[in-house]
């Protein structure tokens, strides 16, 4: 079982940059799809940004594509998520989460760290 945890979160000023992290305990995280979720306030879980096991591969939200970088280090067991152009309604809880399977559900999740972005 991976146990995932994340880190970096914090209060921004609009147009500023944060680079959360996701440091992952067990040995099959190299293998693993990672993703990072959000979910502010009122609003259900959505989407942001997922990477391949070997982090060749990437995709994002149209809402931070441009903005957002994800990427990994498999010797550090450790995603991050850098954001840069911060907007205010970037604010939310972010999560890492990962799966064995491509087309499966996500197996693990984080416990989310909050991202605040003042305007």
């Amino acid at each position: 079982q991976v146990q995932l945890r994340e880190s970096g979160g914090g209060l921004v000023q609009a147009g500023g940059s944060l680079k959360l992290s996701c440091a992952a305990s067990g040995r099959t995280f190299s293998s693993n799809v990672m993703g990072w979720f959000r979910q502010a306030p009122g609003k259900e879980r959505e989407f942001v940004a997922i990477i391949s096991g070997s982090g060749g591969s990437t995709a994002y939200a149209d809402s931070v594509k441009g903005r957002f970088t994800i990427s990994r280090d498999n010797a550090k067991n450790t995603v991050y998520l850098q954001m840069n152009s911060l907007k205010p309604e970037d604010t939310a809880i972010y999560y890492c989460a990962g799966k064995e399977i491509v087309t499966g559900p996500y197996d693990y999740w984080g416990q989310g760290t909050q991202v605040t972005v003042s305007s």
